[in-house]
């Protein structure tokens, strides 16, 4: 029976009990954090012998002879572009190898086009208003890149399929200052979504007045499946290719790495584009470094050995990581399901479940989380500035804390949002 179908004197009575057990559980002393997507130590101990791939001078070479102690290479190692080149469904031609995080890349990317423009285009710091594509609910460490430019950032609403191409492709047509798009194309932060073959293809074949618009493609969750039975697995086309095929090979900014395969602070991070953007990045990064850290390129190269080794070993990560998505679907499932207060994602794979509450409760929820000694990502977070329009997305991360800890975890929220949710019917009443 849903909640608005109760009584007041009904809903008042839940109230009253729902407030002693989030007592209880004040005062049980529970310390959790939820606030981000870190692997658990589990996960970080998968890849330990790759520190030990070392053992003398010989195994520092690289396969062209190079020896990755010195200065250069700037674009990576020719078996590292290999490596992430399969990972991305690409050509090593059209891969560059960074530092240890794809955000990185992001930012340097805007950040060029920024001071000296794309392509010979006007920088964009010279521009009057310089505008950007959201789907939302996103990634806010996307948002604080465009944010930290005084870039203005526009709204897209998510659809079970990807973001809502008709409003896109309106936009993009007839503004000239909106040069770029945010895009989480699989396993979607937070909804664990994936965009399907026909979102793909319009998002390929866009006609933007912007001729340096860029697809800003981050492609994060490739490869992080949470099970291994094929059916279960999402699958995306290769925006590369099809941008290629709609005659807009310059469009798109592919990202990647192994940040959440191997060790986060330690991986190793990868962007795809045309041979001409390609070209134009190593111009521009020639000044900024003589080359990447080619150590740690070789020792991913030497512990995987190819994009399949790679693969595999995502399937310990999935072992690691099913049982704790699972833990928190099977609590929402049983005590929410049915009341009509709230919606959640159950992705494929990704590290977040997207869950939304009733408008107006999630800032309520978060708060009263926190309170009962579980720190959740800020409520709006997963929107431009920080300002959910109907204050009811909340992003759940599961993987760092345990299963046991996960049904604490997902206890305080459910109590919570039942909580919230009753006083806002109350006031209908």
């Amino acid at each position: 029976m849903f909640y608005n179908e109760y009584s007041k004197e009904k809903l008042q009575e839940e109230l009253e009990g729902l407030y002693k057990e989030y007592n209880k559980i004040k005062e049980s002393g529970i310390s959790l954090d939820m606030s981000r997507g870190k692997p658990g130590p589990d996960q970080l101990d998968l890849s330990m012998d790759m520190l030990d791939v070392f053992n003398s001078e010989s195994d520092l070479k690289a396969s062209n002879g190079f020896d990755c102690r010195n200065y250069g290479v700037l674009d990576g190692i020719p078996e590292a572009k290999k490596m992430m080149a399969d990972i991305m469904e690409c050509n090593p031609e059209n891969v560059i190898i960074g530092g240890n995080a794809s955000l990185n890349l992001m930012y340097d990317a805007i950040s060029r086009a920024y001071t000296h423009g794309i392509m010979g285009e006007t920088p964009w710091c010279k521009l009057d208003k310089v505008k950007w594509l959201c789907p939302v609910p996103g990634y806010d460490r996307h948002f604080g890149i465009t944010e930290h430019f005084g870039i203005e950032m526009i709204n897209i609403p998510l659809k079970e399929d990807g973001p809502d191409m008709d409003m896109i492709e309106e936009l993009v047509s007839k503004d000239a200052s909106i040069k770029g798009i945010w895009c989480v194309p699989k396993y979607e932060n937070p909804t664990g979504l994936s965009y399907s073959d026909e979102v793909v293809k319009r998002m390929a074949a866009l006609k933007p007045a912007a001729k340096d618009f860029r697809i800003f493609w981050d492609n994060a969750y490739a490869i992080h499946h949470l099970y291994d039975e094929e059916e279960k697995q999402d699958t995306i086309l290769n925006i590369i290719d099809e941008c290629k095929k709609a005659g807009n090979e310059d469009m798109v900014y592919e990202f990647a790495s192994t940040s959440k395969v191997t060790f986060p602070g330690s991986g190793i991070a990868a962007i795809a584009s045309s041979v001409a953007n390609v070209d134009e990045i190593k111009k521009r990064m020639s000044v900024q470094t003589i080359g990447f850290d080619k150590m740690n390129q070789l020792r991913h190269v030497k512990y995987f050995k190819n994009a399949e080794g790679v693969k595999k070993h995502m399937a310990k990560h999935a072992a690691k990581l099913r049982p704790k998505f699972e833990a928190v679907l099977k609590m929402l499932d049983a005590e929410l399901d049915g009341y009509g207060i709230a919606t959640w994602t159950k992705p494929n794979g990704g590290y977040f479940i997207s869950f939304d509450v009733m408008e107006g409760c999630a800032k309520k929820v978060v708060n009263m989380c926190k309170e009962a000694g579980m720190v959740l990502t800020g409520a709006g977070a997963p929107f431009p500035y920080g300002i959910d329009p109907k204050d009811s997305n909340i992003r759940i991360a599961p993987s760092y804390p345990s299963p046991e800890e996960l049904i604490d975890a997902s206890k305080i929220l459910i109590v919570c949002t039942k909580i919230a949710a009753i006083e806002k019917l109350l006031e209908t009443k």
